[in-house]
């Protein structure tokens, strides 16, 4: 027993209580561990400055002259109407040529019919008046025609010897040509004739086509100069 007693003496005694371990959360142990405890110097950082933006509004926009763009409009205006002014009186031109061309044409018509009514009418109590109208009023061949020999006076003693009356009416007439270097117009003219007796009965009207030429002299006036029928000739 004695030895066991001494053992059991020289035997450090041995703690029964275990080490407790410090339990901590994983990083640095305390708030001064970071760069600055090792040592290392950070530079404050520098924060841009705040780009200025300018709220100034935009130059105002340079007027222009008033005086120019009056200017402006009234050289416009002013072209305008000197082409208005240009465009109607060329109209007003072309009209009266159109007028002046229609009224030649029509005086052409007129002259040929009023040759044929001369030539075909009279009465006996106007006999004379009527053949020397119908003579008058023509030139040119059949003028030299009716000038031969006694042909106007033979005409008369004709249409005297009817011992009748006779009345032409121009049913149509139109301008066929003109001819603008000799200044004649060839017109169709489509008359009846009617005689009538001296009892006064008419006789059945006869209808006849003719061929006119109308001259028209350096003066303007007009006249038949040549005669083609019946039926108008060739």
């Amino acid at each position: 027993m004695g030895s066991d007693d001494t053992q059991a003496e020289a035997r450090p005694a041995v703690r029964s209580s275990t080490r407790r371990r410090a339990s901590r959360a994983a990083g640095p142990a305390s708030d001064e561990v970071g760069p600055a405890a090792l040592g290392i110097k950070l530079e404050k950082p520098v924060t841009p400055p705040k780009q200025r933006v300018s709220t100034a509004a935009p130059p105002p926009r340079r007027q222009p002259s008033r005086g120019r763009v009056a200017l402006g409009w009234f050289s416009v205006l002013t072209v305008l109407a000197l082409a208005l002014g240009s465009a109607i009186a060329y109209g007003a031109v072309q009209l009266r040529h159109a007028g002046a061309v229609e009224k030649r044409d029509q005086l052409f018509v007129s002259t040929a019919e009023q040759t044929v009514v001369n030539m075909f009418s009279y009465t006996q109590n106007t006999i004379d008046e009527s053949v020397d109208r119908f003579y008058n009023g023509i030139s040119g061949p059949l003028r030299d025609m009716m000038a031969q020999g006694n042909n106007k006076d033979n005409l008369k003693a004709i249409f005297k010897q009817t011992q009748a009356d006779s009345e032409a009416v121009v049913s149509g007439a139109a301008l066929e040509k003109v001819d603008e270097i000799a200044k004649n117009a060839s017109v169709l003219v489509a008359v009846r004739v009617t005689v009538t007796d001296i009892d006064g009965v008419n006789a059945p009207s006869k209808p006849y086509r003719l061929r006119v030429i109308v001259h028209e002299a350096d003066d303007g006036t007009m006249s038949g100069y040549d005669l083609k029928y019946p039926d108008g000739g060739n």
